[in-house]
Formats: structure tokens, sequence, C-alpha cells
């Protein structure tokens, strides 16, 4: 009897074929830098891999993964594919609360400043969130226009506070992702971001559910106003973790989520490992392409990405496939 060789599905293909992208990028990302790490002595090289290479490799990964995830939960929210949490207010929510708290306590704990990053954060999204139910949800673009402006009203209180008290630098620091200061002791509270992705998969399917409208969700038996709490708090804590530690890295939690939707549909639970590792190679190819452009100085991740993701950004908008109906 012959057996028939089962064919991988789309989103398996993608996930492997990603997973090894993820995994190569990963060593080139080890040798990448100041420093040979193939040559000389070999204590040495391993000291230098094992504190900082890794670690900021590690940290990228982390950091694009659950962005992107939170990027993913948030278009579920708002049932638009055309928004980001670190441009339509969340990131620069969690930017003002470090702010806050670096005014009236510089000598805080990073703990305590992500707890203080992810409270503004829950709150400027919760304000975006029920402003955003007043525009017409059958205009995609509205919403991110509206997204857009609603985050950069909070970017410009942020920066008037950071000039009064001659803390731009500190705030340009935090509104700018960039990996040069990973090193180990100085990333490990972002592993935290895996118990949030874990809670992102367990109401994944309830998540689903709600980007259908409350009076569907509702009619379905969903306890809406919960699953979207916990959803707030999925953007929340995500958000004030990696402003807090590598700073905003805008339009990935845009770009690969609605990039994802193209091959999956709206099946966030389908949709999880696949934007994930979309999250991380992407934030992964910038930070190397950063460390490579002006060599041996650095270009911020958060600048190339913002250049690439703009320019997704408008392929998105221009692509009616993209359209959220």
């Amino acid at each position: 009897m012959s057996s028939q060789r089962k064919r991988l599905s789309p989103a398996s293909a993608w996930i492997i074929a990603l997973a090894l992208v993820l995994v190569v990028l990963s060593g080139i990302s080890l040798g990448v830098g100041v420093g040979n790490v193939f040559s000389g002595d070999v204590s040495a090289n391993l000291d230098l891999v094992l504190s900082s290479r890794l670690p900021r490799t590690l940290a990228v990964v982390l950091t694009g993964a659950s962005l992107a995830i939170a990027g993913l939960v948030m278009q579920s929210l708002v049932r638009n594919r055309f928004v980001d949490p670190m441009i339509s207010g969340t990131g620069q929510s969690a930017a003002l609360g470090i702010l806050g708290v670096t005014i009236l306590a510089p000598a805080t704990s990073i703990f305590l400043k992500v707890l203080v990053a992810s409270a503004s954060a829950c709150v400027g999204t919760a304000v975006f969130l029920r402003l955003v139910r007043r525009l017409p949800p059958e205009d995609p673009y509205v919403v991110a226009l509206f997204a857009i402006v609603y985050g950069g009203i909070i970017g410009a209180f942020a920066t008037a506070l950071g000039w009064h008290y001659d803390l731009l630098q500190f705030l340009e620091v935090w509104l700018s992702g960039e990996f040069s200061g990973i090193m180990r002791g100085r990333y490990e509270i972002l592993w935290l971001i895996a118990a949030v992705m874990v809670a992102a998969w367990w109401v994944a399917d309830r998540l689903t559910i709600l980007s259908l409208g409350q009076s569907t969700a509702t009619g379905l038996g969903l306890d809406f106003k919960a699953t979207l709490r916990i959803g707030l708090l999925i953007v929340s804590i995500v958000s004030g973790l990696t402003v807090a530690t590598v700073g905003a890295l805008p339009f990935v939690g845009l770009v690969v989520p609605a990039s994802v939707a193209r091959i999956l549909g709206d099946d966030v639970r389908r949709a999880i490992p696949l934007v994930a590792l979309g999250g991380a190679v992407l934030v992964l190819v910038s930070d190397i392409c950063g460390r490579l452009i002006r060599f041996p100085y650095e270009v911020p991740a958060g600048t190339v990405m913002g250049v690439v993701g703009a320019a997704a950004f408008l392929f998105l908008i221009f692509n009616r496939s993209f359209r959220h109906d």
C-alpha cells in the first residue's frame, strides 16, 4: 500500500520558513558588531557573546514578537488593520508615564518604571478605544488617521513636558527603539513578555469573536467587556515593558498582523505563531541593518523600522485587499 504524503498548509509552510530565517538571522546577529568573535582569545570572545551579543539578540526577538502580537490584539479590539500601539497613543502614553515618574522620583527602579509605563499605556489606550467607537467603522482610513493624530497629541504633550524639565534626551531614548545598550543584566525583565504572549494565546478565540463587533459577540455568548479588558491589559503591558526597556518601535504591530491577515484571515489563534515569528524577523533585520549601515556606528532599529514601516504602511493603504470589511 502506498501512503500519500500530506501537503503542508500555507500557514505551516510560512511558519517553517520564518523559523529557519529567524535562526539564520540570529546567527548573523551574534557575529555582527565591533569586535570579531571568530578570532583571538576564545574566552574573551565567548564572554562578548554571552554578555552582549546573545542578550541583544534575545531582546530583539522578544520585542519584535511581542509588539507584533500586541498589534494583532489591538487590531482585534478596534476592528481595524491600520492601527499600531506604538503610533496610536499607547507607546506615547507609556513614555509619558516614564517621564512623569522620572520627574517625580528619578531613582525609581526599572521594575516600577515598567509598572507606571504599563498603567499610563492602559489609560491612554482605554481613552483611544472609547473615542474610536464614535468613528464610522466602515471607513478604516478615518480610524487610522485618528490614531496617528491621537498619538501625535500625546507625543507632543510629552515633548513639551520633557523640554520644560530638560529631559528631552531621555524622552528621545524612550520614543526611539534601539538595542545598543542591551547587555546581560539589563534585558531580563523582557522575559515577562513571554507570559503576556501566553495570555494572548489563551484568549485568542475570544478575541476573534470580539472582532466581529459587540452585538454579534454578545449574541454568541461572549463577555465583551471582560475580553476587551484582557486585550487592553495585553497591549498595555507589552507596550510598557518595551518602551521602558528598549524604546518604542513603530509599525511592527501594524505591518506584520495586517500582512498575516491576508494569508490567514481574522483567526487570531492561527495567526499568533506566524505574527510572532514575523515580528521577530522584521525587528531583527532592522537591528542588523542598523548595525551595518554606518559600521562601526549604529543607526537605531527604530529609525530603520520607521522608514521600512512607513513604506509598508503606504502599501497597505493603497492595496484594497487589506481593507477591513
